[in-house]
């Protein structure tokens, strides 16, 4: 530890008692590393601030001794973007502790929750006020509010809902000086120039500390049917996506992937089954809801839009859950696939868009030419087909030692699917974020214009480079460094 850091650390345990901070290797060990155990960090100190004052006044004096913070939430994210430096030149600031709900209105139908709030506890407490935070996905049991705003996540609701950036109403920050944000007042209309709020989601906590966030809530659901659906190809899967949407506004979520990554999930998930009796090469997750019990009960819409596409062999065959519990089952399915590739071995993963329409072919398409030009390796896609969002993932050949595959084979992986994310007009990052991962390649394939701008905003908001370094942009050559 460096004196600069061992006074901050004493500092803070004068102010703010043994609480708030701890030294204790065996309690920080488990946050040095990031979800897939891709990244490994140190970090001499955790600071655990209780506050929004209490990280303001940490942010203040590791500003002023120039000492780094990474920002941590629950530590799910894929891409290494809550993981210190190897030298342990960053203090770890954990917002776990910071766990509050500080106000429901189903009036207004927003939550005020804090920046450690675990998502599958504003669900529940959404629910209880009869609203509905619309947001899941496969980490809700861990994934933290500050971190889904810091990294703009998606999820498996955005087809209807939109990313985090679209149900964020506000947003309460530290900035790098350690001054206060506070932007939760939920105003429609507010045109003072800049918006900071919308600057800070998806910033990956290099701009600010988010340390509480207004949410927007939808009605309650009155009910909700889930259908699983196989078919041929992922282009099938498209047109029975137009088909629905122009019949009706219902769906909340569409997800699809091949039959590998479903024998995938039911090889390695205790508990999981083929919901088809007949093997599919590709399959479709559908969620259609009401929020009005005097709709159409969501199941009698799911048959009847289904029907004629079974009809025209649109689809091959379809099954809609027949209660909550088989329901639950079919989404255990979708959010296992992660937990699923990790027992599987190693692959190299990739989160990215392409325009919904070149979806289909790039799925395909993409995978073929992966395996073709690394023999040995399985390509698999799979996503949310109604937002173009792809989960394209390479996995190592049979065998292969994790550590050289990931030395030898991970970067020209990596290039060669950006490159055609590129050349089809899509994102390299599409909700997961750029974190530590994906900054070279960001760098390499942004437009010259966007990373300059990248770089002099952070210059100008963060120039001592002391929040989350190392992620999403470096600072710009001139600026000065910690």
């Amino acid at each position: 530890m460096s004196p600069a850091q061992a006074q901050i650390v004493e500092t803070i345990r004068q102010r703010f008692g043994d609480r708030a901070v701890t030294e204790d290797a065996e309690t920080i060990s488990p946050w040095l590393s990031d979800w897939r155990d891709r990244y490994h960090g140190a970090a001499p100190a955790m600071l655990m601030p209780a506050s929004r004052d209490e990280v303001a006044a940490m942010v203040t004096l590791a500003n002023e001794a120039r000492v780094a913070l990474v920002p941590q939430g629950g530590n799910t994210g894929m891409v290494g973007g809550a993981t210190p430096p190897e030298d342990g030149s960053a203090l770890l600031l954990s917002l776990r502790r910071m766990n509050r709900i500080r106000s429901i209105s189903a009036e207004a139908n927003l939550a005020v929750a804090e920046a450690g709030v675990i998502l599958a506890n504003l669900r529940d407490a959404a629910e209880s006020a009869g609203r509905r935070f619309p947001m899941d996905l496969g980490a809700r049991g861990s994934a933290t509010i500050g971190g889904l705003v810091s990294t703009n996540a998606g999820g498996t609701q955005v087809l209807r809902f939109g990313t985090m950036r679209s149900l964020v109403a506000g947003v309460e920050a530290v900035l790098p000086d350690g001054s206060v944000h506070d932007g939760l007042a939920a105003l429609k209309k507010d045109n003072r120039g800049y918006d900071l709020t919308q600057l800070l989601i998806g910033a990956e906590g290099t701009l600010g500390i988010v340390t509480a966030a207004t949410l927007r809530l939808v009605p309650a659901l009155a009910a909700r049917a889930v259908a699983w659906v196989g078919l041929e190809t992922p282009a099938k899967a498209l047109a029975l996506l137009r088909a629905i949407e122009a019949k009706t506004d219902a769906i909340e979520s569409f997800e699809i992937l091949p039959s590998d990554v479903l024998d995938l999930v039911l090889g390695h998930v205790p508990g999981t089954r083929a919901p088809l009796a007949v093997r599919h090469a590709w399959h479709v997750l559908i969620e259609a809801v009401a929020t009005d019990s005097a709709a159409e009960p969501p199941a009698a819409l799911l048959e009847r839009l289904l029907a004629p596409a079974l009809e025209s062999q649109l689809i091959g065959d379809a099954v809609i859950a027949a209660s909550e519990a088989q329901a639950e089952a079919f989404w255990k399915i979708r959010h296992s696939i992660s937990e699923s590739e990790r027992a599987a071995g190693p692959a190299v993963q990739h989160d990215i868009s392409v325009p919904v329409d070149a979806m289909p072919r790039f799925m395909v398409d993409g995978a073929a030419q992966a395996e073709a030009r690394f023999p040995g390796t399985r390509a698999i896609a799979f996503g949310h087909l109604g937002d173009g969002n792809v989960h394209f993932h390479v996995a190592a050949p049979k065998g292969a030692d994790p550590d050289i595959f990931y030395a030898t084979q991970a970067q020209p992986i990596t290039r060669m699917v950006h490159d055609m994310v590129v050349a089809a007009g899509g994102s390299i990052s599409a909700e997961h974020g750029i974190g530590q991962m994906k900054r070279a390649e960001l760098e390499r394939l942004g437009p010259p214009s966007r990373i300059a701008t990248l770089r002099a905003i952070k210059a100008a908001l963060d120039p001592r480079g002391i929040l989350n370094p190392g992620k999403l942009v470096a600072l710009a050559p001139e600026a000065p460094t910690p």
